[in-house]
């Protein structure tokens, strides 16, 4: 039976919008680890922003990664268990970028409960927060993100053009339930930043009409989180 061009189009959709998600972590975690490399070095860093991008970072993996564990690889693994199954071994993986993204998180919690007003004394802890403990993490977390994507994406493109039509609907509502929920202008910012992803279009219809028109307004707020983090635009 021929696939309808909508649903042909649902899982170009659903993969496109998928890769955006990814590229979101991937370029979350650069800009983070970017702004605590430059912490670490001393050079200007608003210490508020670079915790509250860390801190949307460190939920947005989290919540993407469990969204998938519990109702993306489920669907896959009943159609599919051999693809799927050498995946498995990435198992290590998850349980070590868990525990990075947990390092982090303390390192960060450390850092904002540092008031840093200008004292030396102040600074010097914060920046040797970054250096010793926050810095390695993030860097860590990059890492292991992008082998665990680099890894998976390719099966997902082989995967989803087969998923049954009846089946597109549970990856449709796997994707939606894994995308981020907070931080709108990190999300505009980071998929146009340094060029626009391809599911772009796909992941910001899911928000609401209202924020979209705002897009203006994020892109803007996006270059100055950037610029308050050391991060050059």
């Amino acid at each position: 039976m021929a696939v309808s061009p909508a649903l042909r189009a649902e899982r170009t959709r659903i993969h496109d919008e998928l890769l955006a998600e990814h590229t979101l972590m991937r370029r979350g975690a650069t800009l983070v680890t970017a702004s605590l490399s430059a912490l670490a070095d001393g050079r200007p860093v608003d210490v508020r922003t670079l915790v509250g991008t860390a801190r949307w970072l460190i939920e947005f993996v989290h919540g993407q990664r469990a969204s998938e564990s519990e109702l993306l690889w489920p669907v896959l693994r009943e159609l599919f268990p051999g693809p799927v199954a050498e995946l498995e071994g990435m198992a290590d993986d998850r349980e070590a970028l868990d525990a990075e993204l947990y390092t982090l998180a303390r390192a960060v919690d450390a850092i904002a409960a540092r008031e840093v007003t200008g004292g030396r004394g102040e600074v010097l802890v914060v920046v040797g927060e970054a250096a010793m403990t926050g810095l390695p993490s993030a860097i860590r977390v990059q890492s292991i993100l992008n082998r665990n994507l680099d890894e998976e994406e390719p099966v997902l493109l082989e995967l989803f053009p087969r998923v049954p039509d009846r089946e597109v609907p549970r990856l449709r509502t796997a994707i939606v339930h894994g995308g981020p929920r907070t931080g709108p202008h990190l999300v505009f910012g980071l998929l146009e930043d340094p060029d626009r992803v391809p599911g772009h279009t796909a992941l910001l219809g899911n928000f609401p009409a209202s924020v979209r028109w705002l897009r203006p307004v994020f892109l803007a707020r996006y270059r100055s989180t950037k610029r308050a983090l050391g991060v050059p635009l």
